[in-house]
């Protein structure tokens, strides 16, 4: 796969830090008081970079796709949150557009590596 690890790919790297970033926007403020939507924009996060790392140790350029389109998938369920969010005033006017700029911007990047590994097919 070109790579030691998947600790160096680029879009993984991108995708922890986002987890990163929703724990620590989700520890203060008033969503960290709505258990159900804090909860779900954890696991959501969590699920991008799990699932990057998940089918790149599955060896297998088909199934790294597949697990690339579910992190995809994880990745619009984040930014759907993070939307409802903002809009109900769970999350701070300067965290929101901040976490919705990282999704876009991740959202792009997973984009471009799944057409990359599909050119390689």
């Amino acid at each position: 796969m070109g790579y030691q690890s998947f600790k160096e790919l680029r879009v993984w790297q991108e995708a922890k830090a986002l987890a990163v970033d929703v724990y620590k926007a989700t520890a203060s403020g008033k969503v960290r008081r709505d258990f159900s939507l804090k909860d779900q924009m954890q696991r959501s996060a969590i699920s991008i970079a799990s699932n990057i790392s998940e089918g790149y140790e599955r060896k297998s350029d088909a199934e790294f796709l597949r697990f690339l389109h579910i992190a995809k998938g994880s990745l619009s369920e984040l930014i759907t949150q993070v939307e409802i969010a903002r809009e109900v005033g769970l999350l701070e006017e300067t965290v929101a557009p901040a976490l919705e700029e990282r999704c876009e911007k991740l959202g792009a990047m997973l984009t471009r590596f799944i057409q990359a590994k599909r050119n390689k097919q």
